[in-house]
C-alpha cells in the first residue's frame, strides 16, 4: 500500500524559511520522478518542483531561485527547502510522483505552509 506522508509545514514570517519532508512507503521510490506540489482552497493542484530519478530538478517559474527540491533514495524521502517565502506561497504542500498530467498515487494529507507577518 502506497503512502505518502507529508511534515514540515507551519507559520513563517514573510522572508524566512522552511524545509518540507515526504517520507514515502509501499513504492520502489527510486524509479520514480518526484514532485512537489501545492493548493490553495479553491483553486487547482499545481506543480511547485519535480527531481527526476537522476537527480534533474525543475521548477515553476514563482519559485526559482528560492526553493529547491532534493531526494534521498536511502530514506524514501523527497524534500523541499524553500527560502525567501512570501504571502502568496500559502498553501498545502504535496509529494506524489511526478506523471505530466496523468494519476499519480494516492495523495497524502499535505502540509500546511502559512507565510504571514
Amino acid at each position: 500500500q502506497v503512502q505518502l506522508v507529508e511534515s514540515g509545514g507551519g507559520l513563517v514570517q514573510p522572508g524566512g524559511s522552511l524545509r518540507l519532508s515526504c517520507a514515502a512507503s509501499g513504492i520502489r521510490f527510486r524509479l520514480y520522478t518526484m514532485g512537489w506540489y501545492r493548493q490553495v482552497p479553491g483553486k487547482q493542484r499545481e506543480l511547485v518542483a519535480r527531481i527526476s530519478t537522476g537527480g534533474s530538478t525543475n521548477y515553476e517559474d514563482s519559485v526559482k531561485g528560492r526553493f529547491t527540491i532534493s531526494r534521498d533514495n536511502v530514506k524514501n524521502s523527497v524534500y523541499l527547502q524553500m527560502n525567501s517565502l512570501k504571502a502568496e506561497d500559502t498553501a498545502v504542500y504535496y509529494c506524489n510522483r511526478y506523471t505530466g498530467g496523468g494519476p499519480g498515487f494516492n495523495w497524502g494529507q499535505g502540509t500546511q505552509v502559512t507565510v504571514s507577518s
